[in-house]
């Protein structure tokens, strides 16, 4: 359950309902002119020179073309040009067969299909791409450089190109070329792994990396690793430095992780302590009858700090307190109760906060400073000073988030100070999120629908259709390849305009590929289009049975938006399937208890079945949730025992925000945001009136 859509690499399929969409699919093939009613074909965007020369690639090299007809002129004044789209069917075959010899790793036959698939003007570079990538990427082989550098002439612009620049780069790096590296032109938006083997060839030619540089790039990846341990050896970092990166990845609790970054800040003697006193911190500390300042001291905040996971919590804390408090330098002691802090607020334990204020001034991470807030607003009684404060502690980046400024907003009006608090919710009513919307109702109006921008013009559409790279993009999603379709819709983003982002999501909802609709709309910025931004597909057929069981519509399709962005077929990476991403047991249990007969597992993706049994268990866990929309949400993402666990820790009734804002998983805690969010959202469009978040959160008591 709780397919996080948002993150665009689920390899999942596309819905698409017949008979309509392989019509469609047809005349792309055949060429787009007749579906436009011109002579000829229409062009992706007023034409540029990039526009051109993609436009170029487009053409089969043995296909004659036709005269150009004339250009369309929409009223804005875009020029929609004529582009060939005719596919040879062998060619394509021949990139479908690239495809499966790529997936059972046959590189001969990958090798010989590639000049064949080459005469596939939409996606013929495939296969040409998947062998290269292949070359650059085995260590065993010679770096085809004339090869990669004829493909990045090839295809200039193209999403193709960036990513092979971006595994040519990489490749060098790691090969020790590193003036060879530094010569290839940087993609536009490099990805932290490339970042970090761009600083490392740049400090192994003479242009040494700084600390703050490597601090800023860092991430736990192959690349970064070789940065940092080069960085290391050349003692870039200080060892208070290389200690805050260690102790910045204990939080996150990957033992692979943490060892990784341990190896790097320790000597060998050291990782000999650290292994043992990650294995048993309390007797590892009873061992030790003095410290040395350095290592040792170090390790002994570390082991104080494992103490927090311990199964009585309150004894370990007294024995750091007691026996080691006076032990250790002050700085790291209130390191150390941070970290109780975060295991308990974790764990929705009520003496987190208590911990938390014993941390005093310490620098953390974001992700505990955000923890320490959370702890405060689950307190009982809430003390407001302690929240502000908290918040203060952020930086000035992270405090300026919606959620912290919504809090500290609060934090604001509980003290008295209604003007500033005002001021706080006023500057983040605009935002269309969660804290959005909390704060107009604090402001004392419910959430309205932005006004709705101006007819599009249909020239735009007509130009996203032609756009090679969109074009690219809905092939691959009809081969059902949606891990390179997502990054290739994308990347055809770039740069367009709010008009082109609208006539791009019209394109997608032609194409019936629902998740790009959302997703291509929530770029635009002055116009904002809710009716792709929250798309309600499907021709009323959820809402009926949403009623059929008196759930409500529109909590039903914020649901729906969250969890699969409306694709009939996704599937997560814990095996979620359908619309509703059911867990295969979940469907097997409901289609039992509402007496579906002959259920099979096979049926879960049929429209249907997904959503029959999916208001079926949802119906079922609100009635065994008070009927709360808020604990039901949490309770469908990460299934009704869990919500039921929260609540019995709270000391007091606490408001729906404050419990949505603390639940300890991250998933969860944001697509029950997202959800209600979605809801109030789609009640306005339903129903034509404003609606009520706070209604919809409600209180949650012990």
């Amino acid at each position: 359950m709780g397919l996080d859509i948002l993150r665009d690499t689920a390899a999942a399929g596309r819905a698409r309902p017949a008979p309509g969409p392989a019509l469609r699919r047809q005349a792309l093939a055949w060429g787009l002119a007749v579906a436009l009613g011109l002579t000829g074909c229409a062009a992706a965007h007023a034409p540029t020179a990039d526009d051109q020369a993609q436009a170029g690639e487009a053409a089969a090299p043995d296909q004659a073309q036709a005269a150009p007809a004339n250009p369309v002129t929409a009223r804005s004044g875009v020029v929609v040009p004529d582009v060939p789209a005719y596919v040879p069917p062998a060619a394509r075959q021949a990139v479908t067969d690239a495809y499966e010899a790529v997936q059972k790793r046959r590189w001969k036959d990958l090798d010989a299909l590639a000049p064949v698939a080459a005469a596939d003007p939409v996606l013929g570079a495939y296969p040409r791409y998947w062998s290269l990538r292949r070359q650059v990427q085995d260590r065993t082989l010679p770096t085809p450089d004339a090869a990669v550098r004829k493909f990045l002439a090839d295809h200039p612009g193209t999403y193709l190109e960036e990513r092979l620049r971006t595994d040519w780069i990489l490749a060098l790096v790691r090969a020790g070329n590193y003036a060879q590296a530094r010569q290839v032109a940087v993609p536009e938006r490099p990805a932290a792994a490339l970042r970090c083997a761009l600083l490392l060839a740049r400090h192994m030619t003479g242009q040494h990396a700084r600390a703050a540089e490597v601090q800023d790039v860092f991430e736990p990846n192959a690349d970064c690793w070789g940065l940092l341990d080069q960085v290391a050896a050349d003692h870039v970092l200080s060892r208070n430095e290389l200690n805050t990166l260690l102790r910045n990845i204990l939080e996150s609790g990957r033992s692979g992780d943490i060892n990784r970054m341990a190896a790097v800040v320790f000597d060998e003697a050291a990782m000999v302590q650290f292994a043992a006193l990650m294995k048993n911190p309390r007797q590892w500390l009873d061992a030790r009858k003095a410290l040395r300042p350095g290592t040792e001291t170090e390790l002994a905040a570390i082991a104080l700090s494992r103490l927090a996971r311990s199964d009585d919590r309150i004894e370990a804390a007294q024995y750091a307190q007691d026996r080691w408090a006076s032990r250790m330098p002050k700085a790291d002691m209130q390191w150390v109760w941070g970290q109780f802090g975060l295991v308990a607020a974790l764990n929705v334990a009520p003496d987190a906060a208590r911990w938390y204020r014993l941390s005093g001034p310490v620098p953390m991470t974001d992700y505990n400073h955000a923890w320490q807030v959370r702890a405060e607003l689950r307190a009982a009684p809430i003390q407001w000073n302690q929240v502000a404060d908290a918040i203060r502690k952020m930086t000035g980046r992270q405090a300026d988030e919606p959620v912290w400024r919504y809090w500290y907003g609060r934090a604001l009006a509980a003290q008295g100070n209604q003007e500033a608090a005002r001021q706080y919710f006023q500057s983040i009513r605009t935002d269309l999120g969660f804290y959005g919307q909390l704060a107009t109702e604090e402001l004392g109006q419910l959430p309205s629908l932005p006004p709705a921008p101006g007819p599009l013009d249909p020239a735009w559409v007509a130009q996203a259709r032609q756009n090679p790279g969109l074009r690219r993009a809905v092939a691959l999603f009809d081969q059902g390849w949606r891990r390179e379709a997502v990054p290739e819709w994308n990347f055809a983003l770039r740069g367009m305009t709010d008009a082109q982002l609208r006539g791009a999501a019209e394109f997608a909802r032609e194409e019936h590929i629902y998740d790009r609709v959302v997703n291509t709309s929530l770029l635009t910025r002055d116009d904002v289009d809710f009716s792709q931004r929250f798309i309600a597909p499907f021709e009323g057929r959820v809402a009926a049975q949403a009623r059929r069981i008196n759930l409500d519509p529109a909590w039903v399709y914020g649901l729906i938006r969250q969890e699969s962005r409306f694709i009939t077929d996704a599937r997560s990476r814990v095996g979620a399937s359908g619309l509703m991403q059911l867990m295969p047991a979940t469907a097997k249990h409901v289609a039992r208890k509402i007496g579906m007969k002959d259920f099979k597992p096979s049926q879960v993706n049929d429209f249907d079945t997904n959503t029959v049994l999916g208001t079926s268990y949802l119906d079922m866990v609100l009635r065994g949730l008070d009927g709360s929309q808020l604990l039901a949400t949490a309770g469908y993402n990460a299934g009704p025992g869990r919500p039921k666990r929260w609540r019995a820790q709270l000391q007091a009734p606490v408001e729906g925000a404050i419990f949505a804002e603390t639940i300890p998983f991250t998933e969860t805690r944001l697509y029950v945001k997202n959800v209600l969010s979605n809801a109030v959202w789609y009640a306005a469009l339903f129903n034509g009136q404003p609606d009520s978040l706070k209604a919809r959160l409600g209180t949650v008591s012990p």
